[in-house]
């Protein structure tokens, strides 16, 4: 049998899926803490400078701080000159998570899933605890680019291994999952910082939980879906089979057919380079890293942030997400929208909400204000952003599914590199960082028209699959979509 037959007759989302997708989706919470760490640490709280003992006022030689708090700012008198430390501590958290989006993935697709994800994971606990028993900024500064390049990678491994380890129908699902437990852990680290106040003790409990999900990862198996992609039919066969077990089903003789057709199986050679040279893969690619840039981060940094008590802050930048997380597993699914439509949508309507704050004049008590309408389009790209990664997992094939979401990944974080000097287009024109954010999610909304739709659609396993009429198109047509409708309606 194929390998969507085996999911099914395995089951496609049984208890030890479920099991295994909670340990991933936990591993969510510990990243989502380390990726919001600098956040807190780094606060910088009220100080004033004094001339110390009688000497001349224009002299200051002491930093007072009048607010009770702990952080590496008051630890390592991060003010004045010294001020940018703060800020490339956090600069050289996200250079590592792009340098990991970039890494990390090719890796996994060559080597495997589990063991990049365990020994990514296993690291980046080492580096996290060195992050809090730092005896210098030096030493805390290097230690937030190892964490962040760990971060980065196994971030990408994760979201890519709750999803293979079930049936193709809760790709979705499992996708939307891991994004909303990761917004979830930002709100919960808030709540955490709230009630650990000293930095180290907080980056010590934060990092903790990372032990505990790697205690629970080491049982997890290694993907069967790119096991298969590699040739590897026996062993993916076993782990099928021992799911099977594990979910109570009788498929435990089940076996796969080989690759070709015949007893010898091809082993599809992948790499990063494909996504240039093939000539699917690089339209798609293309497409998705620029949907997948500027847009989402442009117009969350757009939204401006929220005023009154950082820890509160820290807890809205992940909550106001979450309702963006229903409307995606509800739309998606959805025959007449399905993955391509929805992220357009998605994307145009938060190109829209942005367009509509030049023409809203700032009333900030309004129900219709600039606030608000940002707040909507960062709601609506939030949407966007998630269906492009569920989305962008099911246009890349298994035998390289991991390199192409990390070099889309990688855009992001170039996105989120070059937007916050957008705002600075004010000495322009007041409405200038807002129409670069308008023309951007509408024209990614246009360009994402262009990608097949996914929906009900069998995942290709190898490069070959691609020459496939129901695998190779990058433009969508009536006739191929009514395919992809039957082959739902007759697997279902």
């Amino acid at each position: 049998m194929d390998l969507e037959a085996a999911f099914r007759a395995v089951g496609e989302f049984g208890r030890y899926q479920k099991r295994a997708v909670a340990v991933l989706v936990l591993a969510q919470v510990y990243m989502a803490c380390q990726s919001m760490l600098i956040v807190l640490v780094g606060y910088t709280p009220a100080y004033r400078l004094e001339p110390r003992g009688g000497g001349p006022s224009g002299q200051p030689q002491r930093v007072t701080f009048t607010e009770d708090a702990d952080s590496i700012v008051t630890e390592w008198l991060l003010v004045r000159q010294q001020a940018y430390k703060v800020s490339l501590a956090g600069s050289l958290f996200f250079t590592g998570l792009l340098l990991g989006n970039v890494l990390f993935g090719p890796l996994s697709d060559k080597i495997g899933r589990r063991p990049v994800y365990l020994t990514g994971l296993f690291f980046e606990v080492i580096f996290g605890y060195v992050t809090a028993l730092a005896p210098s900024y030096e030493v805390f500064a290097a230690s937030r680019l190892l964490v962040g390049l760990m971060n980065g990678g196994i971030g990408l491994v994760c979201f890519v291994l709750a999803q293979e380890y079930v049936g193709k129908p809760y790709w979705a699902m499992t996708g939307t999952l891991s994004s909303m437990i990761f917004a979830v852990g930002i709100a919960l680290f808030g709540a955490l910082g709230y009630l650990v106040r000293p930095w180290r003790t907080l980056a010590l409990v934060a990092n903790s939980s990372g032990v505990l999900v790697f205690l629970l990862s080491v049982t997890l198996p290694e993907s069967p879906r790119w096991l298969f992609s590699q040739g590897q039919t026996e062993r993916a066969e076993e782990v099928l089979r021992y799911m099977a077990v594990r979910n109570g089903t009788s498929a435990t003789s089940l076996v796969l057919q080989r690759v070709g057709g015949t007893g010898s199986p091809v082993r599809s050679r992948g790499g990063v380079l494909q996504l240039a040279v093939h000539p699917v893969l690089r339209l798609r690619t293309l497409v998705l890293m620029y949907a997948c840039s500027l847009v989402y981060y442009g117009l969350t940094l757009g939204a401006g942030g929220t005023s009154g008590s950082r820890f509160l802050s820290v807890a809205m930048y992940g909550l106001v997400e979450l309702p963006a997380y229903p409307l995606c597993i509800y739309f998606i699914n959805k025959s007449w929208a399905g993955r391509r439509k929805s992220m357009a949508s998605f994307l145009f309507l938060a190109g829209a909400a942005c367009l509509c704050t030049m023409l809203v004049p700032e009333n900030p008590g309004a129900l219709l204000s600039v606030t608000s309408l940002a707040l909507l389009g960062k709601l609506m790209v939030s949407a966007a952003f998630n269906i492009a990664y569920v989305y962008t997992s099911e246009l890349y094939p298994t035998a390289i599914r991991n390199a192409g979401l990390g070099v889309c990944s990688m855009s992001c974080r170039v996105g989120g590199i070059l937007a916050p000097f957008v705002p600075s287009m004010r000495a322009l024109h007041a409405s200038m960082p807002f129409t670069v954010f308008c023309l951007s999610g509408l024209s990614a909304g246009c360009l994402g028209l262009l990608l097949p739709e996914t929906l009900n659609r069998p995942a290709a396993e190898t490069l070959e699959e691609l020459s496939s009429p129901s695998h190779g198109r990058v433009l969508e047509s009536k006739a191929l979509l009514y395919q992809h409708e039957k082959w739902g309606s007759t697997h279902k």
